[in-house]
């Protein structure tokens, strides 16, 4: 199966193992929770499964590469102590507690988090020595004499024979006790999630064209060579960074990453020539509504690969706008329910309580390791926020402070300074809010502003191309990226719906408008 179906049998068994009766008592007996092999080749994104799978059911990860382990890390180090049997005294060994197991223990104490999953990588390549250690644990969910904590679910993973030289072969009892998914590399998987990390848009547009490049493994007489998805996100981080440095991504670059030669040849060519088509095309300007004669008659005589490059060049910068608009909502609801509380406690809170609030919010998060990045900086947002609010908020008050004696009475009986500090509390409540509203306006202004490039970038399309395969490749990838369809739903776009239905879209923009309120809760959780 691919790694979406993969993540999806895990998430079950982990609800399944962790699901409790009216007594408390797991519904699954730990001796009936089969540890999960998650069996697929190098590379495929399974630890990053297991890290959102942690974050989705809000539970604490413990996750551990057994090559990098002794037989005394993992098992513990053996101690002798005296016992006695009957009337006769015997030296006896013990083991001091596993290093794996002690983080299970620190995990716990560390995030206040009772269950968890306990993530083996590579369990099929340890060293000879290790190897009966790891069977025991497969089989008795313990490492020397220490037992996993109940409410731990054990997840593994390990490297077909193929991939891996070291690999050790599972024996029949071993396997009989453990559940083994078997998961391979996918290409339209890894492209949602690709749209969704924000992977540079040459990078999807390659692979789209050249879809057997995407996950290659093969035996030279040089040794392996090799592609895979973990290569192709991190060599789309450095191009990006490379990009804002002014540095030039070359095939040698490529290689470092791209550990084929032939790919990383042709996607360095390929790199270049976009580039050179975003200059060329004038980019920038097509997003602005601005072309002419000239454009679209060269664009007419170009080959199909260069008309997809456009059609993806297009496509990668609507893609940072829609992000942009998703990720500026997400704040902004986030910023919503802290002015909600500030509303209801306005005559005893101030900005800077707000501030130091969400503050408090960020870290109590991070240390439960539940929080995405993503969620991470858009609460920094919301502390930044509140933090200039403060700043502005002690500005004005020490311009235009009440000088209102403060032995007099108010005719309710209240002293003219307290009355006062009443007063205060409420105007800093709506100084405040008069700076969510401005953001909130910006924003309206900004998500309208994309719209009509989203409508330029339309109209550019139909000049260019009317009801050919170039607008169903530009349809395809806007039905790919959660962003822009959640962008086209919450804001709408008739040349969308009109193209999307003439090019009999419909049903899978339907099942894919299901699946985005799924991901939608789980993107957002934490978050709304």
């Amino acid at each position: 199966m691919n790694i979406k179906r993969a993540k999806q049998e895990i998430r079950d068994s982990i609800e399944a193992y962790l699901a409790k009766d009216e007594f408390g008592e797991y519904r699954i007996p730990a001796i009936r929770q089969r540890p999960i092999l998650l069996m697929g080749p190098p590379g495929i994104g399974k630890t990053q499964v297991m890290e959102q799978i942690a974050r989705e059911c809000g539970i604490a990860l413990v996750s551990y590469t057994i090559t990098h382990h002794t037989r005394q890390s993992a098992v513990g180090l053996p101690f002798i102590v005296k016992k006695n049997y009957g009337e006769e005294e015997f030296s006896v060994t013990e083991y001091t507690m596993s290093e794996i197991i002690s983080s299970v223990y620190d995990k716990m104490e560390k995030t206040g988090l009772k269950e968890g999953i306990l993530f083996i990588d590579e369990i099929n390549c340890v060293s000879e020595t290790l190897a009966p250690m790891m069977l025991q644990f497969l089989q008795g969910k313990t490492f020397g004499n220490q037992k996993v904590p109940e409410g731990w679910v054990i997840v593994t993973a390990g490297n077909p024979p193929e991939y891996n030289k070291s690999v050790r072969e599972f024996d029949v009892v071993t396997l009989d006790r453990i559940k083994k998914i078997d998961v391979e590399a996918d290409f339209d998987v890894w492209k949602e999630y690709a749209y969704q990390q924000g992977i540079h848009p040459a990078v999807i547009s390659y692979l789209e064209l050249r879809r057997k490049n995407f996950y290659r493994v093969e035996n030279t007489v040089d040794g392996k060579i090799f592609a895979t998805a973990r290569g192709w996100e991190d060599l789309s981080r450095l191009i990006q960074v490379y990009e804002i440095l002014g540095k030039t991504v070359d095939r040698e670059v490529v290689s470092q990453y791209i550990q084929h030669r032939m790919i990383a040849k042709d996607f360095a060519s390929y790199l270049a020539l976009y580039y050179k088509y975003r200059t060329d095309y004038k980019v920038e300007d097509i997003l602005k509504g601005k072309w002419d004669s000239i454009t679209l008659g060269k664009i007419r005589t170009a080959s199909l690969d260069e008309h997809l490059s456009i059609v993806s060049l297009l496509n990668g910068k609507l893609s940072e706008l829609f992000t942009e608009c998703y990720l500026t909502d997400a704040y902004l609801t986030k910023l919503y329910d802290y002015m909600v509380y500030f509303r209801e406690a306005q005559d005893r809170l101030t900005a800077k309580n707000l501030m130091e609030k969400a503050e408090a919010d960020l870290e109590k998060d991070k240390k439960s390791e539940l929080l995405t990045k993503q969620q991470e900086r858009i609460q920094k947002r919301v502390v930044s926020f509140f933090e200039d609010a403060s700043g502005l908020e002690s500005a004005s008050e020490s311009t235009g402070s009440d000088k209102t004696g403060s032995g007099s009475e108010s005719a309710g009986g209240r002293s003219a300074a307290a009355e006062s500090e009443v007063l205060s509390s409420n105007r800093n409540y709506e100084f405040v809010k008069a700076l969510f509203e401005s953001e909130t306006e910006a924003y309206e202004n900004r998500t309208d502003e994309i719209s009509f490039t989203l409508q330029n970038v339309f109209d550019f399309m139909e000049a260019a191309f009317g009801d050919s395969q170039e607008m169903v490749a530009f349809i395809t990838e806007l039905n790919a990226n959660y962003y822009s369809l959640w962008f086209i739903r919450e804001n709408g776009s008739d040349q969308y719906y009109r193209h999307n239905k003439g090019l009999l879209f419909d049903d899978r923009q339907k099942m894919i408008l299901g699946q985005m309120e799924e991901v939608e809760n789980i993107l957002n959780n934490g978050i709304m």
